[in-house]
């Protein structure tokens, strides 16, 4: 007796195109990035009704990449990689355009949502990983996520230059050209995605309840454990370095004010 379950359609062969153009994306689109670490306590600074409110737009991205992480892994698994990528970068179009909007408009909250959109945007963009390894071969799987991982560090050097070329793109308002730039960064990373083709794995798990038991069984796990608090412990070390310091850079900076705008120096 045939099988009634729909065909699922037929899966691209891997290559080294692929993951060319998935390499290209991540490196171009997380650029994004160490931007956001500077942005988001110089903003809040500008912004903020209290100086100790400052850093509170990073710690809402931070936060609003954990809560998006599920929802995009489910979204990946349904439609596939390729349509996640996509919605992560109309997020940081969003939270670009909508940060730039808060500088212009003297306006806190907006600034936050801003940081929300962009935050769930950069926890997308962490499942390049998984994706270039779905289009190479099973030997080359960690040499791949490897690879993706390094591109990272070109990110890291390309994004604060980026900054200081356009932070006063829009002057007398300071930061909102920074925020525009995310938006063509973001428009220029997602190109390569066009001539990308990430393979669809079907996801059974989804269609049945989560088995808490076995989940909380796998976490109980040494190696898993350890990971899971490595991984958290470090993040907050790094949040906690990076967000206060460019806003103790500028210890001079009182809350945005139309009437005193004055390009950062």
């Amino acid at each position: 007796m045939s099988d009634s379950s729909p065909i699922d359609p037929p899966v691209p062969a891997p290559s080294n195109a692929n993951f060319v153009g998935l390499l290209a994306a991540n490196t171009i689109l997380t650029a994004a990035m160490p931007m956001l670490i500077i942005l988001g306590g110089l903003a809040g600074l500008l912004l903020a009704p209290s100086p100790t409110l400052a850093t509170l737009p990073p710690s809402v991205q931070t936060f609003a990449g954990l809560v998006a992480t599920g929802p995009l892994s489910l979204l990946m698994g349904r439609y596939g990689r390729r349509v996640g990528f996509v919605v992560g970068g109309t997020l940081a179009i969003a939270g670009g355009t909508t940060g730039a909007l808060a500088l212009a408009w003297s306006n806190f909250a907006l600034l936050l949502a801003a940081h929300a959109a962009l935050g769930a945007a950069l926890a997308c963009y962490l499942y390049f990983r998984f994706a270039a390894a779905e289009v190479v071969s099973e030997s080359w799987q960690p040499v791949a996520i490897s690879l993706v991982l390094t591109s990272g560090l070109i990110a890291a050097f390309v994004g604060p230059q980026v900054f200081i070329w356009t932070k006063d793109l829009f002057a007398p308002i300071p930061l909102a050209g920074a925020y525009a730039a995310i938006c063509a960064i973001t428009l220029v990373g997602l190109l390569p995605l066009a001539f990308v083709r990430v393979p669809c794995v079907t996801v059974q798990v989804s269609r049945s309840r989560l088995d808490r038991a076995a989940l909380l069984a796998i976490l109980r796990r040494g190696p898993v454990l350890t990971a899971v608090i490595a991984g958290a412990v470090s993040q907050g070390i790094m949040v906690l370095l990076m967000a206060p310091t460019p806003v103790n850079r500028h210890p001079k900076l009182t809350p945005y004010r139309h009437s005193k705008l004055t390009p950062l120096s």
